[in-house]
């Protein structure tokens, strides 16, 4: 299993970049860089890419409606010339109240809209001229819609590769099995091994029903907090504000997808409750409400024993890659923290 991780720079990004060679060194596998409405990804991904010599450096998550499908494949491939082959493109839809409320732009029919971005994107890395009529994107664009002057061009540089991972950040079945199809990489929210099938295996077994032979077996990344230790237990608490966030106040109250799955989880109840009170501006509430069951099976918080319990439920869910979040109160402990998971990851 590949170990990776998303980089946190509340604290200044010139240090968050630090921490991340020192983890690289400690076996850390990839970097999931985000991007929601703060900076952009690739500033900081191309940063990256100077100062690490492993790690594959992935966008988590892209919102694919804030660029045209080029110049996702563009801004990819430069980044993958900068590391050596190193780039991830994360992509996803990310919702309504960002893409409207923020860029402005209308939110519909995301999954086609992620097809056709992928299918654009691999004819770009192949140096392919780019000739593409599709429901959401015509390339070059017919004379009804412009002026007609376009023409089909190739990419100029040869990448590194002709066929960069793409990741896609999925939760409806539609989306998900459009990700078993055609992505190389899965990255759901809220993934609980026990509660896994049941939301996402029809979609997953439709999706990989279709899937090219030739190209490689899906990696899905889940996994939670990491703390591996004796009266570690405590620490999984940290991770109550932002599943309140996420399933209390992440997009309108009927749209909010984070919600919705926590509650096909098995936690309908407390997911009404907990949405109910974070809206009403009672978050301490609302994180309070957050069963403990579910902090435990959804995060690697403690013993060796407990941890390597979840590690096997992970695999045997389909997890063949890790998303973690390494908990500590310093970047040493953190440090250490991506030691001991890999030591166990190596040994199962």
């Amino acid at each position: 299993m590949r170990i990776s991780t998303l980089l946190s720079y509340a604290g200044g990004f010139r240090e968050a970049a630090e921490e991340v060679v020192a983890l690289e060194k400690a076996g850390l596998d990839v970097v999931w860089v985000p991007e929601a409405y703060s900076f952009d990804a690739p500033s900081a991904m191309g940063y990256l890419a100077a100062r690490t010599e492993r790690v594959t450096i992935a966008s988590g998550i892209m919102p694919v409606y804030t660029r045209t499908p080029t110049l996702l494949a563009m801004t990819a491939a430069g980044i993958d010339y900068l590391s050596d082959g190193r780039c991830m493109l994360g992509i996803g839809a990310s919702g309504p109240q960002v893409m409207e409320g923020f860029h402005g732009i209308p939110y519909k029919a995301p999954v086609a809209h992620i097809r056709e971005a992928i299918e654009i994107c691999r004819m770009v890395w192949r140096r392919e001229k780019v000739e593409y009529s599709g429901e959401h994107y015509e390339i070059p664009l017919s004379k009804n819609k412009g002026t007609g002057l376009g023409k089909p061009l190739k990419l100029i540089n040869h990448p590194v590769r002709d066929d960069i991972p793409i990741c896609v950040a999925a939760l409806g079945p539609q989306s998900v099995a459009m990700t078993a199809e055609i992505a190389d990489a899965w990255l759901p929210a809220f993934f609980m091994a026990e509660g896994a099938d049941d939301i996402w295996g029809k979609a997953l077994a439709e999706g990989k029903a279709k899937r090219d032979p030739n190209r490689a077996p899906l990696e899905v990344f889940a996994g939670g907090g990491v703390a591996i230790g004796k009266g570690m237990e405590p620490l999984r608490n940290r991770a109550r504000p932002q599943i309140a966030l996420y399933v209390g106040g992440m997009g309108a109250k009927e749209k909010n997808f984070y919600n919705q799955i926590f509650r096909k989880n098995g936690y309908e109840k407390e997911a009404e409750v907990i949405q109910e009170l974070f809206l009403a501006g009672r978050k301490d509430e609302a994180e309070a409400a957050i069963p403990d069951e579910y902090l435990a099976k959804a995060s690697l918080i403690g013993d060796e024993g407990f941890v390597t319990e979840r590690l096997h439920a992970l695999k045997e869910a389909g997890v063949n890659a890790l998303n973690v979040s390494l908990f500590g109160d310093s970047r040493e402990e953190r440090i250490r923290q991506c030691e001991k998971l890999r030591n166990l990851v190596d040994a199962m």
